[in-house]
């Protein structure tokens, strides 16, 4: 029998392990199976581009896996066991058995169980909500509506700079619960708040959000303000399908790995990008990113074809470089971190440093969308001691 290996989620993690298992690994004895909710590649990093009204690629994701040996399911996982090693799904799916997982299912929106949010704010972490707000701009434009980005991170930062220039007849503010940009070096904080002021974004700097309303939101020093969209960036969670199935995770649900991406509760799940609480080199967590999926997945490619195939294992980079954060089309900053997650003094930004931005999103998308260029003629066979063994079994 041919050894199962299902990947859950097709995002860029999801997508660029699979694509690169197939690229190395013989489907004489291997079968991939990729399980995604949507029929679509989402771009994530460029939602708050589409929410502000720009027209975004989605290839299909059979388009992408055409020719591939890959296998492509359009369901919903709702558990995960892996006792049984199996995956349930919606949409009729039943039950999927594996001998590998590969957990990517990444992260979504979280309220933090604020009154009103889930029920009156947008989020942008997932393209049907990111389509709502455009429709719902799209409502304001011509009208001087107000739009409310509450979270200053990366994902409220490009989101209100992005709104802000695309549709300048909105006012847009920003809320942040501390400082502006805090976590960045003085300078770019400085380049940051000239470009919210070149775009007109007005910042409210240390304000918490009580509640939200159809029409405001409370803050906790009493004040209402005014709001015609607002836009919920501040924070993200994980799905608790891995804790329900009894995975060892973090208090947020994180699967816990070992260097390899390897669970250490289950040693047939491997679990990457935002779903993975993963050390990196410097000794801390790697945070929640596009780069720590790309590093997560690479060193979890290595790590199944190498135990699958009797190779040893590489120890690919885990590391935390820099922050590239969008201000619109034209601008952006490159803010360098160090081994202790601090800002570096030095920092890019401008259009130059836009244009790099750019040029990664494009090589991203075309990466994705072409999982398995270069294959090579001769591919990994597994190991006999890896080939597919009997579901609840545990290979080693």
């Amino acid at each position: 029998m041919k050894h199962r290996i299902v990947v859950l989620g097709a995002g860029y993690a999801g997508a660029y392990v699979a694509g690169n298992l197939a690229r190395r690994l013989s489907p004489k004895d291997t079968e991939i199976t990729v399980v995604n909710a949507v029929p679509d590649f989402v771009q994530r990093m460029r939602l708050h581009q589409l929410a502000a009204g720009r027209d975004i690629e989605a290839p299909k994701l059979a388009d992408v896996f055409a020719g591939t040996a890959i296998r492509l399911r359009l369901a919903r996982v709702t558990a995960v066991d892996p006792e049984r090693q199996v995956v349930a799904l919606t949409s009729g799916g039943g039950e999927l058995g594996y001998d590998t997982l590969v957990y990517a299912l990444g992260s979504h929106g979280a309220d933090h169980g604020v009154p009103g949010a889930a029920e009156h704010a947008f989020d942008i972490a997932a393209r049907p909500s990111a389509l709502r707000l455009r429709e719902r701009l799209d409502s304001l434009d011509g009208l001087g509506g107000r739009v409310l980005v509450v979270g200053d991170g990366l994902t409220g930062i490009e989101a209100a700079t992005e709104i802000a220039e695309s549709r300048p007849g909105l006012s847009v503010a920003l809320i942040a619960r501390g400082e502006l940009g805090a976590r960045l070096s003085a300078g770019a904080r400085s380049h940051l708040r000239r470009a919210c002021d070149r775009l007109g974004v007005t910042v409210l700097e240390h304000t918490s959000v009580d509640a939200v309303e159809a029409t405001r939101v409370l803050c906790s020093d009493g004040t209402a303000l005014a709001s015609d969209a607002t836009v919920w960036t501040a924070g993200f969670a994980v799905s608790p399908i891995a804790a329900a199935g009894g995975l060892e995770v973090t208090e947020y649900s994180r699967i816990v790995v070992d260097r390899t991406m390897r669970s250490v509760s289950h040693p047939d799940v491997y679990a990457i990008g935002d779903s993975a609480h993963a050390i990196g080199d410097n000794g801390r967590p790697l945070p929640m990113s596009c780069a720590s999926a790309g590093y997560t997945g690479r060193q979890a490619i290595e790590a199944i074809v190498g135990r699958l195939t009797g190779r040893t294992i590489a120890n690919t980079k885990l590391v935390y470089t820099y922050n590239h954060i969008s201000l619109g089309r034209r601008d952006a900053i490159l803010q360098g971190v160090d081994d202790e997650g601090r800002a570096k003094p030095t920092y890019m930004s401008g259009r130059k440093t836009a244009r790099i931005k750019a040029s990664i999103l494009s090589m991203s998308l075309w990466a994705t969308s072409h999982p398995t260029y270069g294959m090579p003629t001769r591919k990994h066979r597994v190991a006999a001691a890896h080939a597919s063994s009997p579901v609840g079994s545990r290979p080693a």
